[in-house]
């Protein structure tokens, strides 16, 4: 149980999952994801590390491609209508979940449902039918319906179905638990309803944290641009992994790590008691980029990262800075500028001129580069100057 635990914000009924588990049966643990974005991220995976906890003790996974659900758009913590995909991108998207998912899972024992399956053919009286089942007011219960609500943001009615729409999926599927982050929990709790509803025995909710990104601040997201794609190059995975704080570390050793959580705990004694914490982190870069490339890749990533950085020149007691933009861009010599890295902006044109200026590792050579809002980088002059800047 301690590990089914491991990382999770909430089990709804605790209680209940025990009794399932005592039963000595597989239980069905259901996942869904909307295939709206072309490629998951290290945020995607905390949950279907998840899955692969449940996947190792026997249960029986099923990862949901949400093709129907992703035409209505998830409205979970939004706060303005998301606009729908058109069925074109929903099948393109779903076909790279699918290669993906199995760099976690095991293919052989995943069941891959898609909600179209029973959604596609149903009927307008059937949405009718399971639109009654749910009040506005009920609805209106959710945080984000209620912000919109009452700052006069519209919300359109597709956006009430989406959370019948998914709870109907556990329906269909039989869920005995189903995961999703902490964003999810009222969509989650429309499921164990429905199912009761339906003489059935509800699913157990668990809902994970919703990871961070590189800004160790906001959750990670492509839109944000502080995120660590599962299709990265071993390079680059390893480059953006390495500009996390210290601290964001352990969240990421938690949530994204298979290690026992006793080594886990080890590896924090040993940096509190003095230990590199860049060589704890060098452990976890290559953890990772091993699960999605190989343990080759992983090597060469990490010595590519010591060469660039000069074989060990990156400083330990590095600055780490938060700059507050007053825009969502910034360009480059601004940022350096405003870091304290050179003195002016002219000076900040004159060093990436003579090829002094780095980025995560990276020679810049572009004067006119832009940096988003909520991006963290390792940003280097020369030799000896160095910072970790978070864009705010």
């Amino acid at each position: 149980m301690r590990q089914l635990k491991r990382g999770c914000d909430e089990i709804l009924l605790e209680a209940e999952l025990q009794q399932k588990l005592a039963r000595g049966k597989p239980l069905r643990i259901k996942a869904g994801f909307d295939p709206t974005a072309p490629d998951l991220h290290l945020g995607h995976t905390v949950l279907i590390n998840k899955m692969r906890q449940f996947q190792e003790l026997g249960h029986h996974i099923m990862f949901l491609i949400g093709d129907f659900t992703g035409l209505i758009g998830d409205p979970s913590g939004k706060s303005a209508t998301r606009p729908p995909l058109s069925p074109d991108q929903i099948q393109e998207n779903a076909q790279t979940y699918r290669e993906q998912v199995f760099k976690i899972l095991d293919p052989d024992a995943t069941e891959i449902c898609f909600n179209s399956a029973w959604h596609g053919s149903k009927s307008a009286a059937d949405m009718i039918r399971l639109a009654s089942r749910h009040t506005v007011a009920r609805m209106l219960e959710r945080d984000d319906f209620a912000r919109r609500y009452k700052s006069n943001q519209p919300i359109s009615i597709h956006e009430f179905l989406y959370p019948l729409v998914q709870g109907w999926d556990s329906v269909e599927m039989r869920a005995d638990v189903e995961l999703g982050g902490t964003d999810q929990k009222f969509n989650l709790l429309v499921g164990r309803e429905l199912m009761k509803a339906e003489g059935m025995e509800p699913q157990v909710i668990l809902t994970m944290p919703i990871l961070e990104g590189l800004d160790g601040v906001q959750k990670m997201s492509k839109s944000l641009d502080n995120y660590i794609g599962i299709e990265d190059s071993p390079t680059e995975m390893f480059g953006k992994l390495m500009s996390i704080s210290d601290e964001l570390m352990w969240r990421y050793f938690e949530l994204l790590s298979f290690r026992p959580l006793d080594e886990i705990d080890r590896l924090r004694r040993d940096v509190d008691a003095g230990a590199n914490p860049r060589d704890t982190k060098f452990l976890l870069a290559e953890e990772i980029i091993t699960r999605f490339h190989d343990a080759g890749a992983a090597a060469a990533a990490r010595q590519d990262f010591i060469a660039r950085f000069a074989k060990g020149a990156m400083p330990d007691d590095m600055p780490e800075l938060e700059l507050e933009l007053e825009t969502d861009r910034i360009g480059v010599a601004a940022l350096l500028k405003q870091a304290g890295l050179t003195a002016s902006t002219s000076e900040s044109f004159r060093m990436i001129q003579q090829g002094a200026v780095r980025l995560d590792g990276e020679k810049v050579t572009d004067k006119g580069l832009e940096l988003a809002q909520g991006s963290v980088v390792v940003a280097q002059v020369g030799k000896r100057k160095f910072a970790r800047i978070t864009l705010v």
